[in-house]
């Protein structure tokens, strides 16, 4: 997929220096190799944008024994954005940078379980959670975890969007093959959702529109807009709580 991208993409733009670098944010082994490889070859980095998931899959482990929805979405592009930190805020000191980290978050967020996140049960299938509560979990923490970053790292603007409910695979594992689920599917993408060009508006925007219009820590609705979130989104302690964990789970992980 990557090699037909960047074929692609340098149709369009033959001179445009395009690279793969492997991740698989469910193995932070593979996090680690990646940030790696990318801090041995760059010497800065403007824009990062944590848009990789997993969504309504059956219950089940990263590698490293995390609840596969939220170890995917969240812990994996948690310890990315952790080992990558000090090449971001380097660029941000450069005159004239605009170092920014886009979290792709979903409105899903709203299904969260009611305490938002439980924690002491991440480690695990969480089994007791549908599947759709274990994914609104995990984009749950990809909101609150920007709008920490945000917080403790002024120098790079930090938002989470919600790109929309886009046409893409991204539902094959929770429709099936055959039966009602996929009638139902068929008719909520020819009704509800966008194409995958329409998808990717609201992270563009945020990546590339003037600084001065985006608030730093926020989550924004397509295109651009504010105020959808849930409460637990803005929740500052529960967001506190996020972080805290989050650095604790993985202290163990350096360039």
């Amino acid at each position: 997929k990557a090699e037909a991208t960047i074929k692609e993409l340098q149709e369009a733009q033959p001179d445009a220096p395009l690279s793969f670098l492997p991740l698989d944010l469910a193995d932070l082994e593979s996090v680690q190799a990646c940030a790696r490889a990318f801090v041995a070859k760059e010497d800065r980095l403007d824009l990062l944008v944590c848009n990789a998931g997993i969504m309504a899959v059956p219950e089940g482990l990263t590698k490293d024994g995390y609840e596969v929805q939220f170890g995917t979405n969240h812990v994996g592009h948690a310890l990315l954005v952790k080992l990558l930190l000090p090449v971001l805020q380097r660029t941000a000191e450069e005159p004239g940078s605009d170092v920014r980290v886009v979290t792709v978050s979903s409105v899903g967020h709203h299904l969260a379980p009611a305490e938002g996140i439980e924690f002491a049960a991440l480690k695990g299938e969480m089994g007791h959670l549908t599947t759709w509560n274990r994914y609104a979990q995990s984009k749950l923490a990809n909101r609150l975890f920007a709008r920490q970053l945000a917080e403790r790292y002024p120098g790079i603007m930090s938002v989470s969007v919600h790109p929309g409910v886009v046409s893409t695979n991204l539902y094959s594992a929770f429709v099936g093959d055959m039966g009602l689920k996929k009638m139902a599917y068929w008719g909520f993408k020819q009704l509800l959702s966008v194409s995958v060009a329409e998808g990717a508006k609201n992270q563009l925007w945020a990546a590339t529109s003037p600084r001065e219009g985006l608030v730093a820590g926020e989550y924004y609705f397509p295109v651009g807009i504010l105020g959808k979130g849930s409460k637990q989104g803005a929740d500052e302690e529960l967001g506190k709580k996020l972080w805290e964990w989050t650095e604790k789970e993985l202290e163990g992980y350096t360039l």
